[in-house]
């Protein structure tokens, strides 16, 4: 079985700045990269984001100054299909958690690009966040930068500010 995590668009559209209104993937030259459902680092970095939840919850509950986009990566399912979306805002609700869909669906059909949707912690598979410029967290990004071609990783890195 594999599951599909958006990559290029997704961090796009996590880091674009406020105002500016979301692309769909054909219209942004979106990529998916598949990732098997078993692959090692990827389990790993869901496992660290889900690890770090609580503290990241609590950040972006008090943002410090230099701090902004703070945002949640969600598993969707649809029959066999898994597919990993941003959801940009997001908010904690009485149940668990809610926000906007950011993301143009490629694999589900139960979800839409801007849809409000409603999941619980259990279906978070990362977090993320920028600070000074920098991206924190996002560890399933780092993850999908290596199974990228070079210009594609390099170009998110010097872009969006990610580290690793």
């Amino acid at each position: 079985m594999k599951f599909t995590i958006r990559a290029a668009l997704s961090v796009m559209l996590a880091l674009a700045p406020a105002g500016v209104q979301a692309q769909s993937a054909d219209q942004a030259g979106d990529k998916t990269v598949a990732v098997a459902a078993d692959d090692p680092e990827m389990t790993a970095a869901i496992e660290q984001a889900r690890a770090t939840l609580d503290d990241f919850l609590a950040l972006s509950a008090a943002p410090p100054p230099g701090t902004d986009r703070f945002k949640l990566k969600v598993k969707i399912v649809d029959g066999d299909a898994t597919e990993h979306f941003w959801v940009i805002p997001f908010k904690r609700t009485a149940t668990g958690f809610a926000g906007i869909l950011a993301n143009e669906p490629e694999l589900v059909r139960n979800v839409a690009f801007g849809q409000y949707i409603e999941f619980s912690r259990d279906d978070i598979s990362d977090w993320g966040y920028t600070r000074n410029g920098h991206q924190v967290g996002s560890y399933t990004v780092c993850v999908m930068l290596k199974k990228m071609s070079a210009q594609d990783a390099d170009d998110l890195r010097s872009n969006y500010g990610f580290d690793c």
